[in-house]
């Protein structure tokens, strides 16, 4: 492998990274690659920008969420719905 790819990554590669990153698994050398993927594509970092919105949200104690007999009945509903159309 040429030197000049051990230094760029591609789109996919670069996501992966991110994705790593965000769970604390990338290694430096990863996180350097990342961060000069990230100079020159607009769209990798929109990626890395969107995926730490949604870690941030992911861990704050603000998220909403159905209780289990919420989800039942919702199923419940649901199929009853799904019947009528038949």
């Amino acid at each position: 492998m040429s030197e000049k790819n051990k230094l760029f990554l591609s789109c996919n590669e670069a996501n992966h990274t991110c994705d790593k990153t965000q769970y604390k698994d990338a290694s430096i050398w990863e996180k350097v690659k990342l961060n000069f993927h990230l100079i020159y594509c607009r769209a990798c970092r929109k990626y890395t920008k969107n995926n730490g919105k949604l870690t941030k949200i992911m861990r704050s104690n603000k998220l909403e969420h159905l209780e289990s007999s919420e989800k039942e009945m919702l199923q419940v509903n649901f199929n009853k719905e799904l019947l009528k159309q038949k």
